[in-house]
C-alpha cells in the first residue's frame, strides 16, 4: 500500500519558512505545493515538477489527495492546474498550506451539489480534474482573484461570501465571474492588456493585443465573457466568436458544507494522515 508522505500543518508552516524550500519554489524548474484538505483533513507536500518536469509519482499523490472527498472516487487531475495555483501561490506572498475546499467531484456529487444550487454547472470542470476550491490564510481573497485573472489561463470564480470564502480556479477557457465592472478590471489591467471583458461587455483597450498573446502560446482563451449574473445574450455573441459552445461558468457554488475560513496564518489543528491510496494497477 502506499501512502503519501504527509506532516502536520504545523511542520508545513515551518517548512514554509525554510531557505531550502523557499529556493525551491523562487526557481520555476521546480515546483512545490503545500496543501491542506479541508474536508478530509488531510495534509500533504508535494513537489509536482522537478528540472521543468512533471513528476508522475507527485502526480499520482495529488491525484489522490484531491479526490472526491464523498465518495473517495480519484481522478486524473490537469496537472495545469498546479502550474496556476503555484504561480498565484508565489505571486500572493503566500507562506500558509492551500485550504482546498474542493477540487475533483465525481458526477453523483456534482449532481447532488447541482439539484441543491443552480450555482453548480452542469459541466463542471470540477469533474474533468481541472478545477480546485480554495483560500489561503493571511492573503485576502481579493489578491488570490486578482492574481488568478492575471495569469489569463483559465476560469476564476470568486465566492467572498460562501460560509467559507474561496475562489474558484480551473484550465478551462479564459473567463471570470461574477463579472467585474470596467474599473474593477482596468485597476487589474491598468494597460487594458486583457481577454476579460468588464460587465458593460465591452473589451478594454488592448483586448486584441491579450488575445493575439495567449493564441501565440498555443491556447485559445474560448469564452472571453462569464457571468453567474447577466451577459448571457453577450457570452453566446463571443462563444460563437471564438468558436465555442456555450460553458456554464458558475463553477463553485456554496452548498458544500464549509469550514470556517482562517483569517490570518495561525497555527491549525494538527491536521489527519492522509488516507492510503489504493494499489497500483
Amino acid at each position: 500500500m502506499r501512502r503519501l508522505k504527509v506532516v502536520g500543518l504545523g511542520a508545513l508552516l515551518a517548512l514554509c519558512g525554510t531557505t531550502s524550500l523557499q529556493n525551491a519554489v523562487a526557481n520555476g524548474d521546480t515546483r512545490t505545493l503545500l496543501i491542506h484538505h479541508t474536508h478530509t483533513g488531510e495534509s500533504g507536500t508535494f513537489t509536482f515538477k522537478k528540472d521543468g518536469r512533471y513528476d508522475s509519482a507527485a502526480l499520482e499523490k495529488l491525484n489522490w489527495f484531491l479526490r472526491d472527498w464523498r465518495t473517495n472516487e480519484p481522478t486524473k487531475m490537469d496537472p495545469q492546474l498546479f502550474d496556476i495555483v503555484w504561480e498565484v501561490y508565489r505571486e500572493t506572498d503566500a507562506t500558509a498550506p492551500i485550504q482546498v475546499v474542493s477540487s475533483y467531484r465525481s458526477p453523483a456529487t456534482n449532481a447532488m451539489l447541482r439539484s441543491r444550487s443552480r450555482g453548480v454547472a452542469k459541466t463542471s470542470q470540477h469533474m474533468l480534474g481541472k478545477a480546485m476550491d480554495f483560500f489561503i490564510p493571511g492573503v485576502d481573497l481579493v489578491r488570490l482573484r486578482e492574481a488568478g485573472l492575471r495569469l489569463q489561463r483559465g476560469g476564476v470564480g470568486f465566492y467572498p461570501t460562501s460560509g467559507s470564502p474561496f475562489v474558484h480556479m480551473d484550465t478551462g477557457s479564459v473567463r471570470h465571474w461574477p463579472r467585474m465592472s470596467h474599473d474593477q478590471l482596468a485597476r487589474v489591467f491598468p494597460d487594458g492588456k486583457t481577454v476579460h471583458v468588464p460587465s458593460n461587455g465591452r473589451p478594454l483597450a488592448k483586448y486584441d493585443v491579450a488575445l493575439a498573446e495567449i493564441e501565440a502560446r498555443g491556447s485559445r482563451p474560448g469564452v472571453a465573457v462569464a457571468s453567474a449574473d447577466a451577459g448571457k445574450g453577450v457570452k453566446s455573441f463571443f462563444n460563437k466568436l471564438m468558436g465555442r459552445k456555450d460553458e456554464d461558468d458558475d463553477e463553485g457554488g456554496a452548498p458544500e458544507p464549509q469550514v470556517q475560513a482562517v483569517a490570518a496564518a495561525t497555527p491549525a489543528p494538527p491536521a489527519r494522515p492522509a488516507a492510503a491510496a489504493p494499489p497500483a494497477a
